[in-house]
């Protein structure tokens, strides 16, 4: 039996698995999935765990159950692509004939003192359900500060306002406004929210370093009971490890197949490939779809065809009855958005339709 690894059970990685066990699956090939958890983290969804709005049981999804499908539970410690191995972090080595690389991403901390010692996460479930203790911990009339103005940002500073009406809640960001990369429009609405629920946006926010009980603007201090970290993310270590080329990002560059050229039989999904477009939960779906059409179309001998990935779009939340979200060039901004955001996340959880 020939082996595809698959290393990471997140939206690349069950994409990838899903379209190859729906279709027809080379008699002599078998998955092996390897993930840290026993099931997928819904983690476009981890800002309302952290904030207390849902419990983590309901952002699970269990792994398929199929014949030709083996999961393993632990943590990758290490990639050898010369050898065609990974090492778990226990030493045990597996091997593989073809392997896809999905692991996700980890915070982006700059090389800023103290932010990684000192400052919360929301990039992995564990990760998570800590911050919600330390966030839910808080004494009434604390103070938390939110390090990192984009959507991850925006969505968990404003699922924390309704969860904790009591706290003082600042998102704090070095560009001029929260969302910037969105148009001036839909950032303002934003802002608008947040004036109105009583959370403070400051910006030109350049953190020097960080403290137990505060970020520092330079020699400015800005305390904190709690800080949360949402300013970045990077490729998880073991990415960061391997000797091949990269983005200016840490992302793995790739061929027209996703694959890594030196290395033809490792594909790259998601947050750990260099893609023409920011890393998405929506677009390491679409790409793992597409790398399990690349491997299909190499079992019959044919020469695979690719489109172009067309992404429909980003949602965002404030709270549970608004939202926003650009549909192609279009901003849209109220109930409808935080509507569609819900139904995206209800689809989510019956991949098998």
């Amino acid at each position: 039996m020939r082996t595809l690894l698959v290393l990471g059970g997140g939206y690349g990685g069950l994409a990838l698995i899903q379209e190859l066990l729906n279709n027809h699956l080379p008699h002599d090939m078998e998955i092996v999935l390897i993930d840290r958890m026993p099931y997928q983290g819904i983690k476009t969804e981890y800002y309302a765990l952290a904030a207390g709005t849902v419990n983590d049981y309901h952002l699970r999804i269990q792994f398929p159950v199929h014949p030709r499908l083996t999961v393993r539970y632990g943590e990758v410690g290490s990639i050898d692509l010369d050898s065609r191995m990974i090492f778990m972090e226990t030493g045990e080595p597996v091997s593989y004939d073809i392997l896809a690389i999905a692991l996700g991403c980890t915070d982006n901390y700059h090389g800023i003192q103290g932010a990684e010692q000192y400052t919360c996460s929301i990039q992995s479930f564990s990760e998570t359900r800590e911050t919600y203790r330390r966030l839910n911990d808080v004494k009434p009339y604390g103070t938390v500060n939110i390090v990192g103005g984009g959507l991850s940002g925006v969505e968990i500073a404003a699922e924390l306002r309704e969860s904790r009406p009591d706290l003082n809640i600042s998102i704090l960001d070095r560009g001029e406004r929260v969302l910037s990369a969105f148009p001036a429009k839909l950032s303002k609405y934003v802002e608008e929210w947040f004036s109105e629920h009583h959370v403070e946006t400051l910006g030109k926010i350049s953190v020097s370093h960080v403290e137990k009980d505060a970020i520092y603007n330079g020699t400015q201090a800005i305390p904190a009971d709690v800080t949360v970290w949402t300013a970045g993310i990077q490729p998880v270590r073991v990415v960061q490890q391997l000797e091949v080329a990269k983005d200016r990002s840490g992302r793995i560059m790739l061929d027209q197949y996703y694959n890594i050229a030196d290395y033809p039989e490792v594909y790259v999904l998601g947050d750990c490939a260099s893609l023409p477009f920011a890393p998405s939960a929506q677009a390491a779906g679409a790409q793992g779809e597409q790398v399990a059409h690349v491997l299909q179309a190499l079992w019959r001998g044919e020469t695979p065809k690719l489109h172009a990935i067309k992404l429909k779009g980003t949602l965002g939340s404030l709270g549970k009855h608004a939202g926003f979200g650009l549909m192609g060039r279009r901003s849209v901004m109220g109930r409808v958005p935080r509507l569609l955001k819900s139904g995206v996340l209800w689809m989510s959880k019956r991949p098998l339709g």
